[in-house]
């Protein structure tokens, strides 16, 4: 259907485009200039309209759901979550050691180094 919307759009813009008779009437031609206009002006729009892919339309999801059991039953205990594994927060080196700061959900991770402090009785190496 649209491939003939499309070809009689086609055929109505080439035949704007076609030079007017030469007995034709002040009024006919004028007509027939302004029907060529306004097919010139309108020619992208009827393309796009015919070339334009449908509309995707989505329907409501079906939800199904169970009724509560009616009978009496004994008070559930509810489980507890196991515990999230434990990260490490530091990672010690001879010299110093790197700890982790933030929880990456409401302040993000940061590396920070802490250098070990001279041993007792050295002098600092300037």
């Amino acid at each position: 259907m649209k491939k003939l919307v499309a070809i009689v759009a086609l055929g109505a813009i080439l035949v704007g485009f076609l030079p007017a008779p030469a007995h034709a009437h002040g009024g006919a031609a004028l007509a027939l200039a302004a029907f060529a206009a306004f097919n010139v002006l309108l020619f992208p729009f009827a393309l796009a309209a015919a070339y334009a892919p449908p509309p995707v339309v989505y329907s409501t999801p079906v939800v199904y759901t169970t009724p509560a059991p009616t009978y009496a039953t004994a008070p559930s205990v509810a489980a507890a979550q196991p515990a999230a594994p434990a990260i490490s927060r530091q990672v010690v080196y001879p010299h110093g050691r790197y700890l982790l700061y933030g929880d990456g959900v409401t302040r993000a991770y940061q590396w920070v180094w802490v250098p070990n402090p001279p041993p007792p009785g050295s002098a600092p190496g300037y």
